[in-house]
């Protein structure tokens, strides 16, 4: 292998027959299969952004949904294992490999594809800065528990200010009844003891303003912490894809094996009671705590977890993401999602498990585990941990989110890079730096995510941002499950270094219309019923960005080199051997979701 200087400080690299050349101005080659799997080895903390919420959602079925969403993501990543392997010269991952094969079909599915990848995983920077903020906050500016020696002893130092007589009772009382005057001034007192004594930065809000019917946005304390965080990350990554992993190894190890040995720990110290992990039926209603039954409303709440859970589970698609930058994308694409399916197999049948084993569903309902913030003190108190185990496990869990951050920053902004490649988003985002790393694609990601996390602040904010890039994530899935059968008619001449079995491509064909399934039922669950329909109007937005880029910008042509490695050249797009299937498939897809959202109904 011979390397020398390129333009702009890239390296331009040559490298034996076999592999794939770097050019200037390029990603660089920097990383194995290796490298590839320890970038994405922050999708396992994922579970951690929704495992209250799925289990307010589907009660005792939560560990199956995990579960049930962690086979579904294993087998579907064969067919992305496939195409990725089919495309050695870029990067951005299976939407990518994905959207050339409906590009024959319609030019503006193919950045569909493109644009609903990045609206999923993007997300994750903001999400997992608002759940890292809120430890932050817990650990430097507690708010005080109510049963608190200060709270104590403020109510004792305050009694005389709340009387039987008070309003405040009489209004206390009518909302509780069987009680009585002094069950009023207790509660009553305590709950002002602990707004008392709570630090003013966290309720603090440098301003706020309304979305229109969508959602409310806090500048606050939360948000600025998350601020900071991602520009930490964003330092991290300027240094390039082999910095990233590096930074990603360690991180991993530190965080993921305390982590594995606290989900074992409970199985075979016997603490898991078979109560909780049995009988198993969906809730009455989201968050209620209490059995219901198999009816229209209990499946609709039972695949609404399973829609929610796909963001986390079928993540580890991410780990092809970097095909450009492998020094061998050959042999090194199938082993990173491979690999890191099976790690993520590991983690998403054990913690759910293990939590809901442990603190059954009430436990999983507490307001710490819904918002993410009270997982370390969760875990802790799984294997019996005193207040230095906590603190270190709170410690853990902050690293952990950045784990998943950094793997969310560096798969999202390749796949914004490869897409202005591609000739499909703007021309700015197909910046590299001198080391290699996408820096103008990162900025947006940046930018876009401090919008977000002035909405993901408070709870309500946060699912509905969970919600709504969903949807975005369904619609890729959809369409590139079938890209998988696509390519094989189309492109069945191009080599494949690894080659699913027919019965699974057609299997994953098959789930796809599964997950159609989900999006229609399950993305109403999460507190807004026109989240889907919003999700549809955030995917179109693509439309006017793809149209500037592709009719004004480029003339209506395709960059070169943007489908080489199908061995098309410019213009020629190759010719529709799928004939009418590719629009039936779509059309069927759409079927799907409107029968499955007209159908299933919440509870009540």
């Amino acid at each position: 292998m011979t390397t020398k200087p390129g333009a702009g400080g890239a390296a331009s690299t040559t490298i034996s027959p076999g592999l794939v050349t770097t050019e200037a101005g390029e990603l660089h080659r920097a990383i194995d299969w290796r490298g590839a799997f320890w970038v994405a080895a922050g999708v396992p903390p994922l579970v951690l952004f929704s495992i209250g919420g799925i289990a307010g959602t589907t009660g005792k079925l939560a560990f199956l949904v995990w579960i049930i969403s962690m086979i579904m993501g294993f087998l579907q990543s064969f067919t992305y294992a496939e195409i990725a392997g089919m495309f050695g010269n870029k990067s951005g991952g299976a939407s990518v490999y994905g959207a050339t094969a409906w590009l024959r079909y319609s030019k503006f599915i193919a950045p569909l594809s493109v644009w609903c990848n990045w609206i999923a995983w993007t997300p994750v920077l903001s999400l997992g800065c608002a759940i890292a903020a809120g430890y932050i906050l817990n650990a430097l500016w507690p708010i005080p528990a109510s049963d608190s020696q200060a709270v104590l002893d403020w109510v004792t130092a305050n009694a005389a200010t709340l009387t039987a007589e008070s309003p405040r009772v009489a209004e206390w009382l009518t909302a509780n009844a069987g009680k009585t005057a002094q069950d009023a001034m207790t509660a009553l007192l305590t709950q002002d003891a602990v707004a008392a004594l709570t630090p003013t930065i966290r309720t603090w809000t440098l301003f706020s303003f309304p979305i229109p019917g969508l959602a409310q946005a806090n500048v606050n304390a939360t948000f600025f912490i998350g601020a900071i965080l991602m520009l930490i990350i964003f330092a991290i990554q300027h240094r390039g894809i082999a910095s990233t992993a590096s930074a990603q190894k360690w991180l991993a190890i530190i965080v993921l094996v305390p982590l594995a040995i606290i989900g074992l720990l409970p199985i075979f110290m016997g603490n898991i009671d078979a109560a909780n992990v049995t009988a198993l039926v969906p809730p009455t209603a989201a968050y209620s705590g209490v059995d219901g039954a198999w009816n229209i409303g209990g499946w609709t709440l039972f695949f609404g977890g399973l829609f929610i859970a796909a963001w986390s589970t079928y993540a580890f698609e991410t780990s092809i993401c970097y095909t450009r930058e492998l020094k061998n994308p050959r042999t090194d694409t199938f082993r990173a999602i491979f690999y890191s399916g099976l790690l993520c197999m590991f983690f998403y049948f054990v913690i759910p498990f293990t939590f809901q084993g442990v603190l059954g569903h009430s436990g999983m309902l507490a307001p710490g585990i819904v918002d993410g913030t009270g997982i370390g003190e969760a875990l802790a108190g799984m294997v019996h941990g005193g207040k230095v185990v906590t603190q270190i496990l709170v410690i853990l869990m902050i690293l952990a989110l950045f784990l998943a951050i950094m793997t969310a920053m560096a798969g999202s902004s390749r796949t914004l890079y490869q897409g202005s490649k591609d000739g499909w988003l703007p021309r700015y985002l197909s910046h590299v730096n001198s080391h290699g790393a996408p820096t103008r694609a990162m900025w947006t990601d940046f930018g876009l995510n401090l919008f977000l996390l002035a909405i993901a602040s408070d709870l309500v904010g946060y699912f509905w941002v969970l919600a709504l890039s969903n949807v975005g994530y369904m619609i890729f899935n959809f369409l590139n499950l079938n890209a998988g059968w696509i390519h094989r008619i189309d492109s069945g001449h191009v080599a494949r270094p690894w080659k699913a079995p027919t019965w699974l491509i057609g299997l994953n064909t098959v789930l796809a219309f599964v997950n159609a399934l989900f999006l229609g039922a399950g993305a109403k669950v999460w507190g807004y019923s026109t989240a889907l329909w919003v999700g549809f109007v955030l995917a179109a937005l693509i439309i006017p960005v793809f149209a500037y880029r592709h009719y004004v910008q480029d003339g209506g042509k395709f960059p070169a080199g943007a489908l080489a490695d199908l061995g098309l050249k410019e213009g020629d797009l190759g010719e529709r051997k799928a004939s009418m299937w590719p629009y039936l498939t779509l059309a069927a897809g759409l079927l799907v979701v409107l029968i499955a959202n007209w159908v299933f109904v919440l509870p009540g």
